[in-house]
């Protein structure tokens, strides 16, 4: 996964460990997360977002699909109906 942890921690002049003491993790947590070797949980990845004041969309890009293991997305069917103004 994609991330702009790095830039956002450096744009605040702070160390690997001193964002890791604001976010309870260790610092190998964030060099893990900053290299891409490691997939914050929704939870870290929810406290990272609210400590930069940003959407968790805004940090993290996810990776593709194929990349991850997981099987290319397939439409829904009729999930292009608009669910709210299907006739009663």
């Amino acid at each position: 996964m994609k991330n702009r942890l790095r830039v956002l921690r450096a744009e605040r002049e702070w160390s690997q460990a001193d964002l890791a003491g604001q976010l309870k993790v260790s610092r190998q947590t964030v060099n893990a997360i900053e290299t891409g070797k490691y997939d914050p949980s929704l939870p870290l990845a929810f406290a990272i977002a609210q400590l930069f004041g940003q959407p968790i969309e805004a940090i993290f890009e996810p990776g593709d699909a194929k990349s991850a293991g997981l099987p290319p997305r397939q439409p829904v069917p009729g999930g292009d109906q608009n669910i709210h103004n299907k006739p009663k």
